[in-house]
């Protein structure tokens, strides 16, 4: 099973082999969004109102989410951030922060 630093050493051996290079921070993040954004697209067409074009029945969700993970983690890579220590730290937060928050929510009792 790979881990999210394996992911991360994954990345930074593609991008130095057959990447060349990373792109700059500021490319990178475009680019995030605009991964974002298909990922949007396709969740608007198929959980949404909206309709696929013709020919777009072959688009993979999954694969699209791949995309806008290898972009995170490319910009983690080359802004020193380890993504495991950090989902660690992000958990222990919200451990803290919303414990009881959600079971409070009348919101998310709501069928």
């Amino acid at each position: 099973m790979l881990t999210i630093t394996g992911a991360q050493q994954l990345v930074d051996k593609w991008i130095n082999t057959t990447g060349v290079r990373y792109f700059n921070e500021l490319t990178n993040t475009v680019l995030l969004m605009e991964e974002v954004g298909e990922v949007a697209r396709i969740i608007a067409r198929k959980f949404g109102e909206q309709s696929f074009k013709a020919g777009e029945s072959d688009i993979n969700l999954a694969d699209e989410f791949a995309d806008v993970l290898f972009v995170l983690i490319c910009l983690a890579n080359q802004t020193g951030v380890n993504l495991e220590e950090a989902i660690i730290r992000n958990l222990e937060k919200k451990n803290t922060r919303d414990a009881n928050r959600h079971r409070n929510n009348e919101k998310l009792t709501e069928v």
